[in-house]
């Protein structure tokens, strides 16, 4: 979050950017988060973030949706990389969300794999709708909290890194207008920390 800051006060550092972490980094990698995020192009993690080389194992999906390829990469950022924080980020503005609530509310929907997608974000659309939330923020968040329960209840390994105190795994929301990124929800995590 300090990261965050700094780039939306146009004061980024640009951290280990440089040929000396390159090199340093050759080695093998110690990321001290995973962040699962959407893959929209406005999106760039070590950019919003101020992090450089070697600093985020990021994932990246259209509305950051899941299936065993994301929760392996998620499983090996915790348990062989040692990160202790896994971060979901999802965004205003976001198109699968959109897509789903249009598909909701009127049908619409898309062709190929695109429809795979709207699916696996309905649920969250339906959910936020039957709890009378109605914002765009509100599907975003929805989006944000559903997809950090899928990871603790599909995910045995992020689970046990959480139980254990080993691991916390936190939602946020980031704003496309103004850069921030603000917290949704937290797991192992005090939210008076994050």
């Amino acid at each position: 979050m300090a990261g965050n800051s700094r780039f939306t006060g146009a004061a980024p550092q640009h951290p280990n950017q440089d040929a000396a972490r390159r090199t340093e980094q050759a080695a093998g990698q110690s990321p001290f988060a995973v962040l699962f995020g959407c893959s929209d192009s406005r999106l760039a993690a070590e950019i919003i973030f101020d992090r450089g080389l070697g600093d985020l194992f990021v994932v990246r999906t259209a509305g950051h949706v899941m299936g065993p390829e994301v929760l392996g990469s998620i499983e090996y950022g915790v348990s062989v990389l040692g990160c202790p924080l896994v971060v979901v980020l999802g965004h205003d503005s976001c198109g699968a969300v959109a897509a789903a609530r249009a598909a909701v509310a009127d049908g619409t929907t898309a062709e190929g794999y695109v429809r795979d997608v709207i699916e696996r974000v309905t649920p969250s659309v339906l959910a936020a709708r039957a709890a009378g939330r109605t914002e765009d923020g509100d599907f975003i968040a929805a989006q944000i909290e559903h997809t950090v329960d899928l990871l603790m209840d599909r995910s045995r390994i992020l689970a046990t890194a959480v139980e254990t105190g080993r691991a916390a795994v936190v939602g946020l929301a980031y704003r496309l207008v103004d850069g921030t990124a603000h917290l949704v929800t937290a797991r192992g995590l005090d939210p008076a920390r994050a």
